[in-house]
């Protein structure tokens, strides 16, 4: 019997389950998942999608097969099929309607079996640009004139999942690449950018982010980005390579911009070297835009009315011309019906809503002085900064996302 011939009954008991994992990824491109979700069971294996934020229950499989499409999944992504006592990680890329899709794997053990989740990365999905990312007025202006400058610190924070690796991806995209070096450490590498020189944090052999930031300073760079500011040795390293004539994009874990400048110094980072590195702090949540087919328009309550009013009040006047709204005794709001094209959610895709200031000569010298949140805050004010529920109501007036969902980001976060 020949080698093909003593397979051939694993070869036929594995198509159902190749052919299986083939749909469970088309059907996620197809609707536009982020993530894949597959979660043992005592009697069944369930298959859910993460979509514009939230996860929707897809498949029910029998509990049987479980296995065999772990096994699978593990194959595509070149992981230890016969370790399910241990966390693996991999990635797997695969051709579909003419296009190159990536999947980031994650396996994790749990008392009923492996649970896998695919992050699904279609570079034709990503953002183009800063207007599709939601960065409009002032905010655009900021982070333009930001990028083209020799050094300073890009600091961008918010919670897990609120879109702040897009944005440095967005940045990075539209920084001048062919004279410069630019530079990037990421965990994990999500998009290929053409003319950046991209590096794999790899954790377990003691690549980290801080490590590979000393050698990136060998690598003569002129911009470096790197994916996330987590302990002090990263923070100073990362400050000393913006006082030393790099752009620096980085994220950070605050729950808002002002939060940024408390927290590098809380991480270590000595007071007096932060006004001369930070150039721009950066707040962002993602908010559900609404399906363009199927809004409507109609009246704002008085009380919606009253607080639109309110938060548009305290913005100042050139700054809010520059968003293109205006205020009124009486507002329009827009909503979703659901349709066809947004399956009946009234909802299709995300959108950034954010908050900003720059290190202004006079944030300088309060900086030096008392870096509390109170005398940012006051500065940032002065700057004409519009915080998170501001540009929400902005973009809410002008049809992009409801009311509600700006006010159910801002106050969960």
């Amino acid at each position: 019997m020949s080698a093909v011939d003593r397979l051939l009954p694993e070869m036929v008991k594995e198509a159902p389950v190749t052919k299986m994992v083939a749909v469970i990824l088309k059907h996620a491109v197809e609707g536009k998942a982020s993530d894949i979700h597959i979660e043992p069971s005592p009697d069944r294996t369930q298959v859910r999608f993460r979509v514009d934020g939230k996860l929707h229950a897809s498949l029910l499989l029998p509990s049987k097969i479980h296995s065999a499409i772990v096994s699978r999944i593990k194959v595509l992504s070149n992981l230890r099929i016969d370790e399910m006592r241990m966390p693996q990680d991999g990635r797997f890329a695969t051709d579909m309607n003419g296009k190159t899709i990536d999947f980031r794997v994650s396996t994790f053990p749990t008392r009923m079996g492996e649970k896998v989740v695919l992050r699904v990365l279609d570079p034709s999905s990503n953002i183009n640009g800063f207007e599709d990312l939601g960065l409009w007025g002032r905010n655009a202006d900021l982070i333009k004139q930001a990028i083209t400058k020799p050094f300073g610190m890009v600091l961008i924070s918010g919670p897990t999942g609120s879109g702040k690796s897009t944005t440095l991806y967005v940045s990075l995209n539209s920084v001048e690449r062919e004279s410069y070096n630019v530079v990037s450490l990421e965990d994990p590498i999500e998009y290929t950018i053409e003319g950046v020189n991209q590096s794999q944090i790899r954790q377990e052999i003691g690549y980290t982010f801080a490590s590979g930031l000393r050698h990136i300073l060998r690598q003569d760079p002129d911009i470096i980005m790197v994916g996330e500011i987590r302990d002090t040795e990263t923070a100073q390293l990362a400050v000393h390579a913006s006082l030393t004539g790099h752009l620096v994009f980085s994220t950070i874990h605050t729950n808002n911009a002002i939060g940024v400048i408390p927290r590098l110094i809380d991480m270590g980072v000595d007071q007096f070297l932060i006004p001369s590195s930070l150039e721009l702090a950066i707040a962002q949540r993602l908010v559900r835009k609404l399906c363009s087919f199927c809004r409507f328009s109609y009246k704002a309550p008085d009380n919606i009315a009253k607080l639109v009013n309110r938060e548009l009040s305290l913005i100042k006047e050139d700054v809010l011309a520059g968003f293109n709204v205006k205020l009124k005794d009486e507002y329009d709001l827009w909503s979703g019906k659901g349709c066809e094209r947004c399956a009946r959610k009234g909802t299709i895709g995300r959108i950034a809503i954010f908050e900003m200031f720059s290190m202004t000569k006079e944030l300088k010298a309060i900086v030096y002085k008392e870096a509390n949140e109170m005398s940012i805050l006051s500065e940032a004010n002065r700057q004409g900064m519009t915080t998170l529920l501001q540009d929400g109501i902005i973009k809410a007036l002008r049809g992009v996302v409801s009311i509600e969902e700006v006010l159910r980001v801002v106050e969960e976060n």
